[in-house]
């Protein structure tokens, strides 16, 4: 396959944002309008986890066997469109998933040059890199992996895209990988695309902020959008594609003829989404989130321009998953009067029958009230108490759900749960830490050929970043009203580990001043009283008109650890949104 002519456009489409979304996804961006790259991102912080269970059922396996099915679909139509293929599908088994392509395409009769990209996979060498002084710390506890007396499941090395950029450069139609960075699945294409090299750090920094945009699917294209009225469909939401030129800039869009909707405003929620300071750290160039510009060009075409970036760090992240203790929890249905009285009664009676709270390691206890008095319905009657336990004992914790089923005749009037007892399952505990860059190569292997690639090093000169001018005006004066804080502004949420982030941003320059000062978070914490225990750092992008919040701890030790309803935080930002506050009628009722 040649390769393009290096003064065009790359058009970089999207098709997986994570190991579950939409199946039809790959043909409809094949079969939509002109791509030259498909790229298809698969794995979650725990997704790992979920294939390592994988594995244990067949060595064979702990890859995203979906892509598989996918691209029995597509692969003739990529190769007679020359679109390269580029995908994290790997997980835990990339070399596995390349020769099951390869046998796919043999019985389609199609000859496609497959790579594979491995080098992420640390479990073979953690005890040889702590005897190189490599402690794999917890980012957060600040507790080294032998400190803690963790057992690591799964241990993967976020890679960069120059491994990419040289599976591309030896011809590659397919380009399979294991733990990569989201991102690079989208800047490895185009650094080789262009020829740029490794420190062309703008460019790189404009192509990872693109890969960024589109890693999510349809996130960027308005899914989960805040100002839902403006999303003229939600049927068919397009998925997204990135038109990223030559100097780093690049252009956000969809085909034409899907729902959804591409705005500046939907650029901004992804460009917020699971970020903490606007400096954001990839493994081959420092992205400042605080210098990218946004321009709407109508008819679903947002452009981003201006984006500086400076050397990476020394070090890149590591996902490494841990056993943790066993957890269970039950939902008790409260209804009608007394709903306290009856929460009190169940928990009381529950735990001395258990011998006390003090016999487990955690226990969470949350009275969630929903109920309305003089209930329309039966079930606007009801509030919900969420008993949870974990315990490294798994017998132990088990007993919840027997203990609370015991209750069921001798306790509350109108007693029932929402679900039945089961047993308590191991938690998995997600142990985000770093490693030296140093320490890793890419192996890129086509055929019989293998190829090492170095990663970015650090020792690279510092490069002195100016951020975009930008004027915030005084708070404006004069009559206010009380108004939902999500019928001015937008915000989007998601999980890092056992970290949340929120970011809440303003359309106009006006909103942006009143939201500068006041959602500082102190406020925040007073608006969202849950939060109240936890470290809030804030992050100001001016020029996204936007402030990001980064709540360290709130989700406990990641995804399937956490003992909150929503785990992932995904719901936080629409929670703040609701909250009623006091704000200029200038910009709350604008004219």
């Amino acid at each position: 396959m040649s390769h393009p002519k290096a003064d065009e456009k790359l058009i970089v489409a999207n098709c997986s944002g994570f190991f579950g979304d939409r199946f039809s996804a790959a043909k409809e961006m094949v079969e939509g309008g002109p791509i030259h790259v498909l790229t298809g991102d698969y794995l979650a912080e725990l997704t790992m986890a979920i294939l390592l269970k994988d594995t244990l059922k067949d060595p064979g396996r702990g890859y995203a066997r979906t892509f598989l099915r996918q691209m029995e679909e597509i692969m003739g139509q990529c190769l007679d469109k020359k679109i390269r293929v580029v995908s994290n599908a790997g997980g835990l088994n990339p070399k596995a998933l390349a020769q099951k392509l390869t046998e796919t395409a043999e019985k389609l009769g199609l000859h496609p040059t497959i790579a594979c990209i491995t080098g992420d996979n640390l479990m073979g060498r953690l005890e040889d890199l702590q005897g190189q002084g490599e402690t794999f710390s917890h980012m957060d506890k600040n507790v080294s992996l032998r400190q803690a007396g963790a057992v690591p499941i799964t241990a993967n090395a976020y890679l960069g895209g120059w491994g990419i950029a040289q599976a591309l450069e030896k011809d590659a139609d397919i380009v399979i990988c294991g733990r990569v960075a989201d991102a690079a699945l989208a800047a490895g294409p185009a650094a080789w695309h262009f020829k740029w090299d490794h420190t062309d750090w703008d460019r790189l920094a404009g192509a990872y902020a693109a890969g960024h945009v589109i890693e999510c699917g349809a996130q960027a294209t308005g899914g989960n959008y805040s100002f839902i009225d403006e999303v003229p469909s939600y049927k068919n939401v397009g998925f997204p594609i990135a038109e990223i030129f030559s100097d780093g800039s690049f252009v956000i869009t969809k085909h034409p003829g899907t729902g959804g909707l591409v705005s500046t405003g939907t650029v901004t929620a992804q460009l917020l989404y699971e970020i903490a300071e606007p400096a954001y750290l990839t493994p081959d160039v420092t992205v400042r989130f605080d210098t990218l510009l946004l321009e709407d060009k109508g008819s679903d075409r947002v452009l981003a321009s201006g984006i500086k970036g400076q050397p990476p760090p020394s070090t890149t992240k590591v996902c490494i998953n841990t056993l943790g203790v066993h957890k269970n929890s039950m939902t008790i249905i409260l209804t009608g009067l007394d709903i306290e009285k009856k929460a009190q009664i169940v928990e009381e009676t529950l735990f001395e029958s258990l011998g006390g709270k003090e016999q487990f390691q955690t226990v969470d206890v949350q009275l969630i009230r929903s109920e309305k008095a003089d209930p329309p319905t039966n079930d606007e009657a009801f509030a919900f108490l969420r008993i949870t336990v974990l315990d490294p004992d798994a017998k132990k914790a088990s007993m919840l759900s027997a203990r609370i089923v015991e209750l069921a005749l001798a306790s509350i009037p109108g007693f029932t749960a929402t679900s039945p007892p089961g047993k308590a399952a191991q938690t998995v505990v997600h142990w985000p830490c770093l490693v030296s860059m140093a320490h890793l190569r890419h192996i890129v292997e086509i055929g019989d050929q293998t190829t090492e690639v170095q990663c970015s090093l650090a020792g690279q000169d510092p490069v002195e970043i100016f951020l975009p001018r930008v004027n915030i005006a005084p708070v404006a004066q004069g009559q206010v009203v009380q108004k939902p804080l999500g019928r001015v502004f937008a915000a989007r949420s998601g999980d890092k580990g056992g970290n949340a982030n929120l970011g809440v941003w303003a359309k106009t320059p006006e909103a942006y001043s009143f939201l500068h000062a006041f959602l500082t978070p102190e406020k925040l914490k007073e608006l969202l009283p849950d939060c109240v225990p936890y470290l809030i750092e804030r992050h100001e992008l001016p020029n996204l008109l936007a402030v990001n919040f980064y709540i360290r701890g709130i989700l406990g030790d990641g995804v399937a650890a956490s003992v909150r309803s929503d785990p992932q935080a995904k719901t936080l930002g629409e929670y703040l949104r609701a909250k009623i506050v006091e704000m200029p009628r200038a910009i709350a009722e604008p004219l």
